[in-house]
């Protein structure tokens, strides 16, 4: 891999591990409604998108379901989960998307799971899973990782669903989510939540700054740098490169919200990161495909 793009690949894991740090910042620090941050953030993207929303792929209503699951469905959760998750926890969680796409591509696509990475799924799952264990309360595991734990879900069946629609340009697909979300979200917020005018207004020019950086540089600009990478690049180059992901998030967690980072965390984080680079390192498109469209992290 060239310099200036194993540059570009580091820079567009900078910048999702950032949002994420960011969007906690908003919906825990700034208490924004996470509802209304989210249908904010997807109706920017609808706007700056929109030129590349024709011709709609088909069958629409796939893109209409898969751009709702991806983005405002998925990306409400994790900020609900988020608000009281730690970024470098939820980093680690969010990789459990991965050995599910896995397993929805063996149930919907009938793909093939051999030995390996099925010791890639049980590792991540097993780190996953420790990291959400709250010894403290018990067995009981963390709420807010649940949330993220459902979003992560949600993202790797809107992946394999994508799988099945072909054709779909990456900013054209940003422009789908953006649409399919934003009523949606606008529809939640008012049902279920309350202040947000009043919220936003308290936050200021730092709560228009998060979505800025959310919607224009990490949807539009990250995303179509990292697809220009994988249309460049071989999946098996790029995979091991991703990693560079959750252990940004982890860094800036500690450095930033003041994470703690125990003996649990780090065995949980070591589990789970190894068996995402055994899977990811077999992988196939739809496994390439679900780790960008759920930059959630995203």
């Amino acid at each position: 891999m060239a310099l200036r793009d194993l540059f570009l690949m580091f820079l567009v894991c900078f910048l999702w591990a950032a949002h994420t740090i960011v969007s906690k910042i908003v919906v825990s620090g700034m208490e924004i409604p996470p509802l209304f941050y989210a249908a904010i953030r997807f109706g920017i993207v609808a706007v700056l998108a929109l030129p590349w929303l024709l011709p709609a792929p088909r069958p629409r209503w796939r893109i209409v379901l898969v751009g709702f699951l991806m983005g405002g469905g998925g990306f409400a959760l994790f900020f609900l989960g988020i608000r009281t998750a730690s970024p470098s926890s939820a980093a680690v969680v969010s990789q459990l998307g991965i050995p599910i796409t896995a397993l929805l591509s063996l149930l919907i696509l009938r793909e093939r799971i051999d030995g390996r990475r099925a010791l890639g799924i049980v590792l991540t799952f097993a780190g996953g899973v420790l990291v959400m264990w709250d010894p403290d309360g018990g067995f009981p595991l963390s709420a807010g990782l649940l949330l993220v734990l459902a979003s992560t879900a949600v993202g790797s069946l809107a992946a394999v669903m994508m799988k099945q629609i072909e054709g779909v340009k990456p900013l054209q697909f940003q422009a789908w989510i953006g649409l399919s979300s934003v009523m949606p979200m606008i529809l939640l917020t008012t049902a279920i939540e309350t202040g947000q005018a009043d919220k936003a207004l308290e936050a200021g020019w730092g709560f228009v700054a998060a979505l800025l950086f959310s919607a224009l540089i990490v949807s539009l600009i990250a995303h179509t740098i990292y697809y220009g990478l994988i249309r460049k690049y071989p999946a098996n180059m790029i995979a091991p490169l991703l990693i560079m992901n959750p252990l940004l998030t982890v860094a800036l967690g500690i450095l930033v919200t003041g994470d703690r980072f125990d003996a649990r965390t780090a065995l949980g984080t070591g589990l789970a990161l190894c068996g995402v680079l055994i899977i990811a390192l077999r992988r196939s498109h739809v496994m390439s495909l679900a780790s960008v469209l759920r930059a959630r992290f995203r």
